[in-house]
């Protein structure tokens, strides 16, 4: 197989490539590096079946042609990160939804496969957990950016599910919970390499909201892994999967497990939402899935405990 990633030199997509490269396929890269690392896939350069180029999938013309070699696209390009999405929601709305338009309207010439990446912000302030595919989302109001991203992606469903229903161009839709591991930065707001690197150095570390609020945590490798699988299953198409681990835990409670295992003497403080991401952020007191669609279709589930995926992180982070 022939694998074009989008935002490929970015945490979950130089993950990918590594599956894919082991299993044999073909995999080219193109990431702008807005959010990605040239270090995420440096140890790649050179392999046989590996390219990358660092561009935008806003290239119409470029774009078009890695889609005419390819097999397959995952679409993971977009802007992530809570505090990013708050701080930037007119690029956040631009890259994603202007960028998933573009790959869907290059692939459809050649029928190509695509894997869309999508999120469970999409469920929204849905109380209905966990959460299943087929559930009523929630949004907030326009006037809170918090949802801008939600929004943004929930648009890309709903755009690449209209190609498959009105063009016939096969997607397959995974929507991720909360994806971890190493090569994970916490410059936009990602919650465990931020908890971890805050316990390394010894300073508190930092829960923003009061800690009670529940999050599912999913290790990379499973969720490459389900990503790899999906395309390799042809009922998949035309579907939406979510992706993530059904085992929560409460904000408070990962802080307090993160400073045990890196051995830290560091303090774990609360900050206000408001003093973290400005006056009406909104957030949601629980975001767990129901995987039993994705299992019942490909035997998937989570491989990989909470405690491995912490370890692995601090062991990664210690090394830099």
């Amino acid at each position: 197989m022939r694998a074009l990633i989008t935002g490929g030199a970015g945490f979950i997509g130089s993950h990918l490539c590594d599956t894919l490269l082991a299993s044999g396929h073909a995999v080219q890269v193109i990431d702008d590096l807005s959010t990605g690392a040239i270090a995420n896939i440096a140890h790649l350069k050179g392999h046989p079946g590996f390219s990358y180029c660092i561009d935008s999938v806003a290239n119409e013309y470029l774009l078009a042609e890695l889609i005419d070699t390819c097999d397959v696209v995952f679409h993971l390009a977009a802007a992530v990160g809570v505090r990013k999405i708050v701080e930037e929601p007119v690029r956040t709305l631009e890259t994603n939804v202007h960028g998933t338009e573009v790959v869907l309207k290059h692939a459809n010439k050649k029928k190509k496969l695509v894997v869309v990446a999508s999120t469970s912000e999409v469920y929204g302030k849905s109380t209905a957990v966990p959460f299943g595919e087929d559930a009523d989302l929630v949004l907030g109001p326009t006037t809170k950016h918090r949802w801008a991203y939600a929004c943004s992606k929930a648009i890309d469903e709903f755009l690449a599910l209209a190609y498959w229903k009105e063009r016939k161009l096969p997607v397959v839709i995974v929507r991720l919970f909360n994806t971890v591991g190493p090569r994970q930065t916490g410059q936009y707001g990602m919650v465990i390499p931020t908890f971890v690197r805050q316990a390394l150095a010894g300073q508190p570390v930092t829960v923003h909201g009061d800690g009670t609020q529940t999050r599912s945590f999913t290790g990379v490798t499973d969720v490459v892994r389900a990503l790899a699988a999906l395309v390799e299953e042809p009922r998949a198409v035309g579907q939406v999967f979510n992706v993530g681990n059904d085992h929560e835990i409460t904000i408070g409670d990962l802080a307090a497990r993160v400073v045990a295992l890196a051995g830290s003497s560091s303090t774990v403080v609360t900050i206000p939402y408001d003093q973290a991401y400005g006056a009406g952020f909104e957030d949601m007191p629980r975001r767990v899935p129901d995987i039993t669609k994705i299992r019942q279709l490909i035997g998937w589930s989570p491989r990989v405990n909470l405690d491995d995926i912490l370890r692995l992180v601090i062991e990664y982070w210690r090394s830099r």
